[in-house]
């Protein structure tokens, strides 16, 4: 109705204008074609106005779809989902060169879960801010980064000499490689509350740096870096790589994985090991603190959300666990949500344990699931029993295990050891039990 009438109205004046004017023909053509002109540009306008609004791609709907500046958790103030488009899950296969096997011990399991949308976690401290999302695509609550500073967590306090550290990370389409990357930063006790001393461009005494970002200098890959300083600030190591791993507009999906053991440091990005440092940590240094760090955005729509953080202590020990005690128990392998699909950052650990049975092709095992006590009761016992059934299908088609050389049960939430009212103590319970027959 309303292309209508602006139509209508722009030919009735230009028609009233034409009548008075009384001079040449040459003239009055002139004026008619400048009218049909004015009639055209302004039938495109009223047209392209009508189309953004019956399509939504005007400004305000990008911005409020994740395609402009402002997302819709931006918008709102109270949290919202990102409009992020992430690759699916791959499959346990694609991680054949993964050998990161996690700690013993969950001591911190963290998805921000309890955390109320567009509300910066209780437990960390910061200069800065940031909030907390929905991902679409994405399972669980997402801390969004978006703006220059440091994020520190009050769970990594007491980090011992062997941990291991997990988190999912992701950015937006299109991320400029003039933006920051995401850092993740250890380092002693007593620098932790100098949070201005950690910028991009500073060198904290003692500390090891990594900074991971979607974008090198050719644009068609990622890139990772790592930084360490001993006591004086000065150069211990430093070294920027190249990564198709975290890489838009494929991949802007990655799973870090952070091993250290003493003064060694393994990183992973999805399946790649992209370090490997006999001597990245000081020796002489107890590293107490764990911050997130960002040096600031070239665009406003790029930023970075994590998620599903997990710290884990203790070296794994596999051979000696299952073949002189008899039992070995690990967190090592993880299931899909309510589901027995293995995930693919499983495959360390499986090929550790695998090799341990082909070293030693006499030992029998008894395969036991194990749950958390959230859901029904029959549903996780169920459950417990088809995640050890798929851990042995994976051990048989993945390694080549004979079936016949293992047996599965399944406890479901019956045997706890720790206890359910944390994350972390949930993910303690959830675990896998290979027991000697």
């Amino acid at each position: 109705m309303r292309l209508t009438i602006t139509l209508l109205t722009l030919v009735w004046l230009s028609g009233n204008c034409l009548a008075q004017i009384d001079i040449g023909s040459r003239v009055k053509n002139k004026l008619n074609q400048r009218a049909e002109q004015k009639i055209d540009q302004a039938i495109d306008k009223t047209l392209d106005e009508t189309e953004k609004e019956v399509s939504g791609k005007g400004d305000k709907k990008a911005k409020e779809s994740g395609g402009g500046a402002d997302s819709e958790a931006d918008k709102s103030g109270k949290g919202g989902t990102e409009k992020i488009t992430a690759a699916g899950s791959p499959s346990l296969k694609t991680y054949g060169k993964f050998d990161f096997i996690p700690g013993e011990k969950i001591i911190v399991e963290d998805n921000f879960s309890h955390v109320a949308l567009g509300d910066f976690p209780a437990e960390y401290n910061s200069n800065s801010t940031a909030e907390v999302v929905t991902v679409e695509g994405r399972e669980g609550k997402w801390l969004m980064i978006a703006k220059e500073g440091v994020f520190i967590p009050d769970y990594a306090s007491d980090l011992p000499e062997n941990f291991t550290l997990q988190y999912d990370l992701i950015c937006n389409p299109g991320f400029s490689f003039y933006s920051s990357g995401l850092t993740t930063t250890f380092l002693p006790t007593a620098n932790r509350a100098k949070l201005g001393d950690f910028g991009k461009y500073s060198h904290p005494a003692n500390a090891v740096r990594l900074e991971f970002h979607p974008q090198d200098a050719g644009g068609g890959q990622g890139r990772a870096l790592i930084e360490s300083w001993d006591a004086s600030g000065a150069d211990l190591v430093r070294n920027e790589v190249s990564t198709a791993q975290f890489s838009e507009p494929e991949k802007i999906f990655a799973r870090v994985s952070i091993w250290r053991q003493k003064q060694r440091l393994r990183v992973y990005l999805n399946e790649e090991k992209v370090y490997d440092i006999p001597r990245a940590f000081d020796a002489t240094a107890k590293y107490n603190a764990l911050i997130f760090g960002c040096g600031g955005m070239h665009q406003d729509q790029d930023r970075f959300l994590i998620s599903n953080i997990r710290m884990a202590v203790g070296a794994p020990d596999t051979r000696s666990k299952l073949i002189t005690e008899g039992k070995l128990v690990t967190r090592g392998i993880l299931f899909d949500s309510g589901s027995e699909r293995i995930k693919p950052e499983s495959y360390g650990t499986l090929k550790d344990i695998a090799a341990v049975l082909t070293e030693n092709p006499d030992v029998r095992v008894n395969i036991i699931g194990h749950t958390d006590s959230d859901g029904d009761d029959a549903m996780n016992l169920a459950l417990s029993k088809k995640r050890a059934e798929a851990v042995k299908n994976a051990l048989t088609s993945e390694f080549a295990i004979a079936a016949s050389r293992m047996e599965t049960d399944g406890k479901g939430e019956g045997v706890p050891v720790d206890k359910n009212d944390t994350p972390a103590g949930k993910a303690n319970n959830r675990r896998v039990e290979f027991v000697k027959l």
